[in-house]
């Protein structure tokens, strides 16, 4: 079969397409307690190479948490400082502290090929989908109303009234699940499973035909 230079030119275009890095930005969300975090440390240990979004809040840093890893750290002139130059994709106030996602990181990780993964809070994830409509969300969720409850309680993070709140806060964040592409259950000790089902969707959704880049 004899090709005419029009078609050649358009099959080495395809082809060209299909084989450069297809790189997403994909949003981890859910209420408090779903094992986000522990997600995140998981992918990082997979042999795909991520960017971790690493957030800036204000709130004050936990036990065992290191500043620049788990979050940046500031303070409030700090984060005024952010959002006045512009330096910020979006922020919100959770829980009565701001949290914020540098753009700078973002656009140099996509430019470099890099898949980027972001873990916010479902206001936060809202705010994204109408920046980045290609954005591939994920909405983690815990098997049962009862295990969130149970897995709240067992951090023993916050004092009995933020605790209260934090409940009432998860089980209408639960409400929001249809806003997102995909929803993922985080049963007990099957944190793997749960991992899988995540590097399965960024798998599919790189080989899409209708594939467009991230643009910021």
């Amino acid at each position: 079969m004899i090709f005419s230079v029009e078609e050649k030119d358009g099959a080495d275009a395809l082809y060209a397409s299909i084989h450069q890095p297809r790189p997403l930005l994909v949003v981890i969300s859910g209420p408090s307690g779903v094992g986000k975090d522990a997600t995140l440390q998981l992918l990082a240990e997979s042999n795909h190479s991520f960017y971790f979004v690493v957030t800036a809040t204000t709130r004050p840093i936990r036990p065992g948490e290191k500043d620049g890893k788990d979050y940046h750290f500031v303070n409030m002139g700090e984060f005024a400082g952010m959002i006045e130059n512009d330096e910020l994709l979006e922020y919100a106030v959770v829980y009565g502290d701001y949290k914020g996602i540098p753009k700078k990181h973002v656009r140099a990780a996509l430019a470099s090929g890099q898949d980027v993964v972001m873990r916010i809070d479902v206001q936060g994830a809202a705010t994204i989908r109408s920046l980045v409509p290609n954005a591939i969300t994920i909405f983690l969720t815990a098997e049962s109303e009862e295990a969130l409850v149970n897995r709240l309680r067992e951090r023993k993070t916050e004092a009995p009234d933020k605790l209260k709140m934090r409940i009432v806060t998860a089980r209408k964040e639960m409400d929001r699940v249809k806003e997102f592409d995909y929803v993922v259950v985080n049963r007990e000790n099957c944190l793997e499973q749960t991992v899988q089902q995540v590097l399965s969707i960024i798998a599919a959704e790189k080989a899409r035909v209708d594939w467009t880049p991230v643009s910021l």
